[in-house]
């Protein structure tokens, strides 16, 4: 849809997008709401050249931190070749080298002594509602430590790995079972991608899979079957990032039916003919 859901629901408050590992090759999965004025960003990049391009980029309505989010403790940071693959976790060689096009990307080129914080020590946070995370491994101890950030949030977006790329790292299993017990429902994969067995090739190219895949970009959202749980905010905030964001235009439907429930308003109905749609 070329519209954007804020405008019928607006609530005078942009949703807040917190991005963790905010430095990206393409235009985040949030750019619709950037778009269309209904988003404001706090992000977190600790690589500084990355971190000051996205405050040049995106200016001083939004902030980025150059902080290495986690557990809060003294981690090691393991440097790559290229800046995208670097972990607190040292890439799997053995792993990596079975795959086309990925050990030459995740070569080690040295460590680092960092200090870690917990996103729910980090006070200036608040009422989060979209949590993207993308730290190369890190993504359960960064959620672990968020549970404060958690109770708000709406909708999380979270890389996840089906093998071990890094060295002892959770796996989506872990990831997921984590979220289900705190309150989220899968939702849908935004990409999932792999890589082809050595010395073979996929069809469209080096950099694609044959049948394994290796990660992906994983969608939980604050748990449908008990709508009822979520305050209006957060509601209307979810409505307008299943619409704009995802193009989940049936969850989207399926939340304004229960704001329509509690204000009496018809909103589902409206929503529903402007999609063709006809009950």
């Amino acid at each position: 849809m070329s519209w954007s859901l804020g405008d019928l629901l607006a609530d005078g408050e942009k949703i807040h997008v917190l991005d963790v590992g905010a430095a990206f090759l393409t235009a985040p999965p949030y750019q619709p709401l950037l778009d269309a004025g209904k988003a404001r960003i706090t992000g977190f990049e600790p690589d500084e050249k990355e971190r000051q391009k996205l405050q040049e980029m995106y200016g001083d309505s939004h902030v980025f931190y150059p902080h290495f989010i986690g557990t809060g403790k003294e981690a090691t940071y393991h440097q790559t070749n290229w800046a995208a693959t670097g972990s607190l976790f040292a890439p799997n060689l053995p792993l990596l080298d079975q795959f086309q096009h990925l050990s030459e990307f995740m070569a080690p080129v040295a460590t680092h002594p960092v200090q870690t914080m917990r996103l729910d020590d980090i006070s200036e946070i608040k009422q989060v509602d979209f949590l993207k995370i993308d730290v190369q491994g890190s993504e359960l101890d960064v959620l672990k430590n968020a549970t404060r950030i958690l109770q708000e949030t709406v909708l999380i977006q979270v890389e996840v790995e089906f093998v071990p790329l890094y060295q002892d790292q959770p796996m989506f299993a872990d990831v997921d079972r984590f979220l289900r017990s705190s309150g989220f429902q899968f939702h849908t994969f935004a990409e999932v991608a792999g890589r082809a067995f050595k010395p073979m090739h996929a069809k469209d190219g080096p950099y694609g899979a044959i049948r394994q895949l290796l990660w992906g970009d994983a969608v939980y959202t604050a748990d449908w079957m008990h709508l009822d749980r979520l305050s209006e905010r957060q509601l209307r905030h979810l409505a307008v990032l299943a619409h704009d964001m995802l193009q989940s235009f049936d969850l989207a439907h399926l939340i304004m039916r229960e704001l329509d429930r509690r204000s009496g308003e018809f909103m589902a109905e409206l929503y529903l003919m402007m999609h063709g749609i006809d009950q």
